[in-house]
């Protein structure tokens, strides 16, 4: 991934980086993978080698959140969430509603969840280890 042509890929496709150790972040991609049946999204844990090529370190670092890149674009927090969701169609389509809540009040309601999702949801020890189905869907 240090090569220029990597990098571009990569930053052309649309990744949500996560947590890699928090239940509630694995179930959220859990979640995403059974929906996205266009194959559209890719996943990469803040862990792995794909968030140290794209992400500068802050980001990186930020494990209270979730980033969606898209286009280089990252996207963090509850606008991530409602550029994910939409992304699936269908009913989810509606979450563009969410747009209209200024963004300081959603991410105030994102960061308590995420504050809390250790203890309410639990933490690995190590990173998920992917289903056969899910590894195209992953990045390192």
């Amino acid at each position: 991934m240090g090569n220029t042509n990597s990098q571009t890929d990569l930053k052309n496709r649309r990744i949500i980086f996560f947590d890699g150790v928090c239940h509630l972040c694995n179930s959220f991609v859990d979640t995403v993978v059974s929906l996205d049946k266009s194959h559209v999204f890719q996943f990469a844990p803040f862990q792995g080698e794909t968030a140290k090529a794209l992400l500068n370190d802050q980001d990186r670092n930020s494990l209270e959140t979730v980033i969606y890149f898209e286009a280089g674009i990252p996207y963090r927090k509850s606008s991530a969430v409602i550029k994910i969701l939409t992304k699936l169609g269908g009913p989810y389509k509606l979450l563009n509603l969410g747009w209209i809540i200024p963004r300081f009040l959603r991410d105030a309601m994102y960061g308590f969840v995420a504050k809390n999702r250790y203890a309410w949801f639990g933490k690995e020890e190590t990173c998920r280890i992917p289903t056969p189905e899910e590894r195209s869907y992953l990045l390192p």
